[in-house]
């Protein structure tokens, strides 16, 4: 008896034991269900086996290789939804073609001037932005690296920005170019006045005629029949300001991101589009995109698959990296968050008289 109810014993844990089996397998091996293709798309990456791949094919493969490339692929496609002319191309009336093409808001920090990183409407950078690019009319920045020693750059006059060099003596530069100017600029302040910010910025060869930031709003409000459509590289104070003005038309229709910012802390910068939906924003209807990634890696990419594809099909000549001889002023500050422009000039101008 002893036997057989050690044997019983020994078949019911056996029992028990194939249950416990199946119930892990049931779990681990969880039945797939079949994906609607039509909903879900199919994994494969760029082929680079094909000779003839080229940029173009690169960047079509983006949307199905996963990750922030088809991040990327996505941000494409919504940068392409941004219509620069939203009407018959035989359509020749210049106000009817203004009044339906998207308004597309453009913002960045000003590192990115520095770095070389246009057919937008409106943009939004920091101050320092203006000042770099007009160093960069001076003289050129170069490529260094990340990790250069600090110490044996300064021996040579160099200053690192990330991996880029701007030799110290493009300051000077820039300050001999300035200096005459605003000498020029404090003789007439004791004359006529005092400099508004319209002045200054125009005698910089800016064109900004009302230091009121609540035009910026006005773009948006306005835009309306137009769609408006929102690109940021980074974030912060242009990103701020841009989402904001667009809240005043109930969101913007259509929105691209790209930043390595997280959420996790509460940052304006990190956070995902859908905080800004929210807010109203971006509207419900739209389908906003953040690529994670370098902006100067994931932005000249976007470029090449969106405008430059355009520009290359009316003209057959896309230059989507200026020499130093072709850089010139950007003509697109149409409107500029110059009340921190004036306050930085003044205190350039205020540091020079001291010196």
């Amino acid at each position: 008896m002893a036997g057989e109810g050690g044997s019983g014993g020994s078949g019911g844990g056996g029992a028990r034991d194939m249950d416990a089996l199946q119930g892990v397998r049931s779990i681990v091996l969880k039945p797939s269900e079949s994906l609607d293709e039509g909903r879900f798309t199919r994994i494969a990456g760029a082929d680079f086996n094909d000779a003839g791949l080229g940029l173009s094919g690169m960047l079509a493969s983006l949307a199905t290789t996963g990750f922030q490339a088809s991040n990327l692929g996505d941000a494409v496609d919504v940068v392409n939804q941004m219509p620069r002319e939203d009407c018959d191309e035989a359509e020749l009336d210049p106000t009817y073609r203004e009044s339906v093409k998207c308004k597309i808001f453009m913002g960045f920090t000003s590192n990115l001037v520095s770095s070389g990183i246009p057919d937008v409407d409106v943009i939004v950078t920091t101050a320092g932005g203006i000042e770099e690019d007009l160093i960069k009319c001076l003289a050129p920045t170069y490529r260094g690296d990340f990790s250069l020693p600090g110490t044996l750059l300064r021996s040579k006059g160099l200053n690192r920005i990330g991996n880029l060099l701007v030799p110290y003596d493009n300051y000077c530069k820039f300050e001999n170019w300035i200096m005459p100017i605003l000498d020029q600029m404090l003789q007439e302040q004791s004359r006529e006045n005092v400099w508004t910010p319209s002045k200054v910025i125009g005698r910089l060869g800016k064109e900004i005629n009302d230091e009121n930031i609540r035009l910026m709003n006005g773009e948006a409000i306005h835009a309306t029949p137009r769609k408006t459509g929102i690109i940021v590289l980074g974030g912060g104070l242009p990103k701020h300001h841009i989402c904001n003005a667009n809240m005043f038309r109930n969101g913007a229709d259509f929105a691209v991101y790209i930043n390595t910012a997280q959420e996790f802390d509460g940052s304006d910068s990190g956070a995902q589009p859908d905080e800004a939906v929210s807010w109203g924003k971006i509207k419900g209807s739209a389908k906003p995109v953040k690529v994670h990634c370098d902006a100067t890696i994931a932005f000249p990419l976007l470029v090449a698959a969106t405008f430059a594809r355009k520009l290359h099909g009316c003209n057959g000549k896309v230059l989507l990296v200026p020499t130093h001889e072709q850089y010139r002023p950007s003509q697109s500050y149409l409107f500029l968050v110059h009340l921190v422009f004036l306050h930085q000039w003044r205190l350039t101008l205020y540091n020079n008289r001291e010196l």
